[in-house]
């Protein structure tokens, strides 16, 4: 996978997590029940984009993320380096 698919109308801002226990956490405990399935990802942003955004922390210091508006979704995309690689998928 090269790319994130456009957020959906419901969903202004794309949240790509800083750590793997995070991603998978949210796959599992929070995706899972919401829609079936969850998948956590990796994958690398070029510095030269990611440090116009702040990260954010959502309950914790363990719970950090970005907060990607919608519209900078295509230019996020654009700034991925390599492959979006699934690490842990939960059916």
């Amino acid at each position: 996978m090269r790319e994130f698919p456009p957020r959906l109308p419901d969903q202004p801002i794309f949240y790509p997590v800083l750590t793997e226990a995070y991603a998978i956490k949210i796959a599992r405990d929070w995706n899972v029940p919401a829609s079936g399935s969850g998948f956590a990802t990796r994958f690398a942003v070029k510095r030269s984009f990611i440090e116009k955004y702040d990260v954010q922390e959502a309950g914790g210091r363990s719970h950090q993320e970005y907060w990607i508006p919608a519209e900078d979704l295509d230019a996020f995309n654009a700034a991925i380096v390599g492959l979006i690689e699934v690490v842990r998928s939960f059916p």
